[in-house]
Parts: structure tokens; C-alpha cells; sequence
């Protein structure tokens, strides 16, 4: 599937192309003496195939999880693995389709308000700290995150694609700079927006009657 900021519709001319996928391990290297099979593999910065040179920056990230791995950590609410299901399909096997179809028998309440919540939390900090001196791309994550967890308690889908959501243009406007550089959001006006949906968070998840 194609995540980040083509998935979420904040592409730049810039942006690479981030993909995310599932494999499966034969059973024979995971029963073999002394195994060890690998849970992800990835690849970062490779050259894109030739059909998606003329729409990318010709970079790609590419993250994939061995199925068991995968659907563990889907159990847990991992916001990161939760948008696979709902992300556009580049490629799928029947099984890689069977295996979207899973999304409402995995996630519950309480997993949706802690891993969304600590996940927000984690890009606050990297906001906070003006990270890589990316912090726009922190501030855009933490309202994203945070407003994917209240979509999904409350409506029961998670949105990737975010152009028809209430926050998008918010998302677009932080990704601007001033005519002298600085960016054109304080650290208030994130915050207040982010703190919004953290509370709404806490008011839907103890209602919500989803049951993986």
C-alpha cells in the first residue's frame, strides 16, 4: 500500500513515495533449528519503478512486516500498521486482500486511545524539539494521528486520504513559511489544535462499543 503524504493527500513535488507491506515466512524457516526469520524488512531511498518516475520524487520507502508480526502489532492498535488497512492498494495478493479485510476484528477502544495517544505524544516532543528542523512535519503528524484515532471511535473507519477532512487545510496552511522563513503557525496554535482532539479522544473511547 502507499502511505504518507501521497496517501494523505500533503504530497510536495519533493515527496518521496513511502510504501508499506506484508510478506510471509515459510513455515520450513520458521520451525528450522536455531531460526531466526526476520519480522521486517526495509529499504530506504531506493530508485522508483520506471511507471512511477514521472509522478515522484524517484525515491522510495519501502517498510514491510512478516504476517504474524504484522497482525500482533495490529492487535496492539500500532496507528502506524492500522493505516495499512485502510491505505491505498498498490499491490495485493487474494490473501493480501483477505488480510485488509481484518481491520474491524483487530482494533478496540482502549488500544485505539493508548497507541493514537502515545503515538501524538511522540510527535509533540519532535515538534517540540524542532527535530531534523522538520518541526512542521511533527505538527502535521501529531494532528493527523490524533484526528485518525477520533475518526475511527467514533465513525468506525480510519481516513487516510485527508483532503475532504476537517483538518486539512490546517495541515496545508503548517507546512507554510513566512516571507522570513519562519513557519506560519505558532507553537500555541498547534497545540490548542492537537490538545482539541486529545480530549475528544478521551470522550469517545470509554463509549465506543467496538469489540475486535
Amino acid at each position: 500500500v502507499i502511505v504518507g503524504s501521497r496517501a494523505h493527500g500533503l504530497a510536495s513535488p519533493e515527496s518521496d513515495t513511502d510504501y508499506r507491506g506484508v510478506f510471509v515466512t515459510p513455515t520450513c524457516e520458521i520451525l528450522a533449528l536455531g531460526a531466526k526469520p526476520k519480522q521486517t524488512a526495509w529499504v530506504e531511498g531506493e530508485p522508483l519503478p520506471a511507471h512511477a518516475q514521472d509522478t515522484a520524487s524517484g525515491k522510495v520507502d519501502d517498510t514491510a512486516w512478516e504476517v504474524g508480526h504484522f497482525l500482533h502489532l495490529a492487535t496492539h492498535c500500532n496507528p502506524t500498521i492500522l493505516e495499512v488497512f485502510a491505505a491505498p492498494v498498490e499491490h495485493a495478493t487474494e490473501d493480501g486482500r483477505a488480510l485488509l479485510a481484518l481491520l474491524q476484528y483487530v482494533w478496540h477502544p482502549k488500544g485505539v486511545r493508548d497507541a493514537f495517544v502515545n503515538y501524538g505524544v511522540n510527535q509533540r516532543k519532535k515538534f517540540l524539539d524542532n527535530k531534523d528542523g522538520r518541526a512542521a512535519k511533527y505538527a502535521q503528524a501529531y494532528l493527523r494521528v490524533l484526528y485518525q484515532g477520533d475518526t475511527l471511535l467514533r465513525n468506525h473507519y480510519l481516513p487516510v486520504n485527508l483532503r475532504a477532512s476537517p483538518i486539512y487545510d490546517t495541515l496545508c496552511r503548517w507546512r507554510e513559511r513566512r516571507s522570513d522563513g519562519r513557519p506560519a503557525f505558532t507553537v500555541g496554535v498547534v497545540m490548542d489544535a492537537c490538545e482539541e482532539y486529545m480530549y475528544r479522544i478521551e470522550e469517545a473511547w470509554p463509549v465506543c462499543k467496538q469489540a475486535p
